[in-house]
């Protein structure tokens, strides 16, 4: 199985699990980070700690370039477009960015309105600003 199948199958795995601010743990729940975190872990990204991607931060502010330095921190890379298993970067309102995973049919996302994981069908309903690869 090929890298991006792995973290699409990773992610899709999760759907299901309870939403969480902050949440590290299918069990407990995870947030939009916390499921990227999961998903690449699952797949055989060890980069990712606390030192790269901190379990605590706000709901709100940051700016993009900070979710690039983050990204590239974890040994990822900016993307034009995205592929399945591409972590995707939307703005979902006010000062609020919002990570999901593409899929060949949508995205997995941790759905803070329905409390859970999904796999939402189609485009991003809110504005990509970046789209980032682990790997070539």
């Amino acid at each position: 199985m090929k890298r991006a199948e792995r973290i699409v199958a990773a992610a899709r795995a999760l759907i299901g699990a309870p939403f969480r601010l902050h949440g590290r743990s299918a069990e407990t729940g995870v947030d939009c980070i916390g499921l990227a975190v999961l998903a690449l872990s699952r797949a055989g990204h060890r980069r990712l700690d606390g030192r790269i991607v901190p379990a605590a931060y706000s709901i709100r502010g940051g700016t993009a370039e900070r979710f690039a330095t983050i990204m590239r921190a974890a040994g990822l890379r900016a993307v034009r477009h995205s592929k399945p298993g591409d972590l995707v970067l939307a703005y979902a309102g006010v000062a609020q960015f919002h990570l999901m995973i593409a899929t060949d049919a949508g995205h997995v996302h941790a759905d803070a309105s329905l409390a859970r994981v999904v796999e939402m069908p189609g485009a991003s309903p809110w504005p990509v600003i970046a789209h980032f690869r682990w790997g070539r």
